[in-house]
């Protein structure tokens, strides 16, 4: 599996093939949905978050995330946003994806996740942080 990020331009182009993991991912989401599937496009589409994708060896899309870059202090954060299909499967296409961040500054990746995508995150060596909770008011 090649893991590779998708440049602002190529965005349009690539959005059919991995549209429908990042829709399950929207959808996965508990409670409130912060984002929905057009507002996630908008936001990649405008470069203010970055796409990365998986495919196989026939160059087919096998699954997609989003990542927003914040600063802080310490670090520069990679936050996965949203994943779906499959990316970070194994130590391999980990360490591709931790490369595409780290290009972009990233010196620490972190995600809000449910309890299955911790358990395998885990695997990779992250550690649970906190735990958002949160109420509409």
């Amino acid at each position: 599996m090649n893991v590779q990020h998708v440049p602002v331009e190529f965005v349009n182009q690539v959005w059919p093939n991995i549209e429908g993991y990042l829709k399950a991912a929207v959808e996965q989401q508990e409670g409130e949905q912060d984002y929905t599937l057009d507002q996630v496009r908008t936001l990649v589409t405008m470069g203010q978050w970055l796409l990365v994708i998986a495919v196989d060896e026939k160059a087919v899309c096998r699954g997609a995330a989003t990542i927003n870059f914040s600063n802080r202090p310490n670090h520069r954060v990679a936050f996965i946003t949203y994943i779906g299909g499959k990316l970070i499967s194994n130590p391999g296409t980990f360490e591709q994806l931790s490369a595409i961040v780290k290009n972009f500054g990233a010196t620490c990746i972190e995600g809000a996740v449910n309890d299955a995508v911790g358990r395998l995150w885990r695997r990779f060596g992250f550690k649970d942080k906190y735990r958002i909770v949160g109420v509409t008011l």
